[in-house]
């Protein structure tokens, strides 16, 4: 790895919370600067702007975020059990310093950033379409009732893992997220073709 590719790295590294915590309007570039350790300088030397380094910052949070969801998922071939763990992870994960980024992301660029809400569009579209494809698979592997729409499924398990994640930050103790994840195991229990 090339001594610029690691600087960009270790700018990315050391910005993600920054951006995710305070979010884009609310970091400024000197922030960026002291966390760092570089002059404004080097660091338009690897982002031409503020917006292309909170991209990244997010996609890397992200990256990080959803590469602990995935933990342990390719262990069963039961499309039940991996929506199973896949709720664990989420549950039990510690989350990215600041917290979730998507969810961060979106709110935070809800009104203001044109690029990242699009960033934080797609990669919830592709949270979801990772969750309909284990559940269409379960559903050809008669693993999964068939009446079940697997796009209703997704949307109901981010929704509620999302939600009471938010709602767990607001009060700063657990307790929804651990509540709504023993409600999505009951839930994806009823929805089983063995029950």
């Amino acid at each position: 790895m090339s001594k610029g590719t690691e600087t960009r790295n270790r700018i990315i590294t050391k910005a993600a919370p920054l951006f995710n915590k305070k979010g884009f309007e609310g970091c400024s570039m000197q922030d960026i600067v002291q966390v760092v350790g570089l002059e404004k300088g080097s660091l338009y030397g690897h982002f031409a702007t503020k917006e292309a380094l909170a991209l990244a910052a997010f996609e890397f949070a992200w990256d990080e975020t959803c590469a602990a969801r995935l933990v342990r998922m390719d262990t069963t071939t039961n499309a039940i059990e991996k929506l199973k763990i896949h709720v664990d992870n989420v549950m039990s994960c510690p989350s990215f310093p600041g917290g979730c980024p998507l969810l961060n992301t979106i709110i935070d660029s809800d009104d203001g950033n044109a690029t990242l809400k699009k960033a934080a569009r797609e990669a919830l579209k592709q949270w979801r379409m990772l969750l309909v494809t284990i559940i269409e698979e379960g559903q050809r592997q008669a693993q999964v009732r068939p009446e079940i729409v697997p796009e209703e499924v997704a949307a109901l398990l981010i929704s509620l893992l999302e939600g009471a994640m938010a709602l767990d930050r607001l009060d700063k103790k657990t307790g929804f997220l651990q509540n709504a994840g023993r409600h999505l195991n009951f839930y994806l229990d009823s929805i089983s073709m063995a029950h």
